[in-house]
């Protein structure tokens, strides 16, 4: 399990391809890489930031509880920070896994807590020059994290 928050960009294919290096015993990596969007031209750029330390602990957590819940063989997770322009990747999620079953359910609660809970701050720099307040995260990121609560 390796977690990193960052402001450099990264390589998804090779940080997938380490996932499985001199490993027999894996059949499925899942990876997913979220995209910052233009918003139909009106963003300039998106402005991420965290506490250094609290968002790697808090993602640390919840990539225990995906190990805890999936038979998974690895994991990476790579969040950046700073400024991020339309077309520039923002977040990594690689899963790998005897099979794919769990790598993919493993990928997607991992998403979908990142997505809505995790610890990150984010607000818009528009085109037009002004800048937006922080956004809170969207009511069905909420549900969808919503859904792996356990009882």
């Amino acid at each position: 399990m390796e977690i990193s928050v960052q402001r450099e960009d990264f390589d998804a294919a090779a940080e997938a391809r380490r996932l499985t290096q001199g490993r027999g015993d894996i059949g499925a990596v899942v990876t997913f890489v979220g995209l910052c969007r233009d918003e139909d031209g009106q963003l300039s750029t998106l402005e991420i930031e965290h506490y250094p330390g609290m968002a790697e602990g808090e993602i640390a957590a919840v990539a225990a509880e995906a190990h805890a819940r999936w038979p998974l063989k690895g994991l990476r997770i790579i969040h950046r920070f700073g400024e991020i322009g339309p077309g520039e990747q923002i977040v990594m999620v690689a899963t790998a896994s005897t099979h794919r079953g769990a790598a993919f359910a493993a990928a997607e609660f991992l998403m979908d807590y990142l997505k809505a809970r995790a610890p990150f701050w984010k607000r818009a720099r528009r085109a037009d020059g002004t800048v937006e307040g922080w956004v809170e995260a969207k009511e069905t990121d909420e549900a969808s994290a919503a859904r792996w609560s356990r009882a």
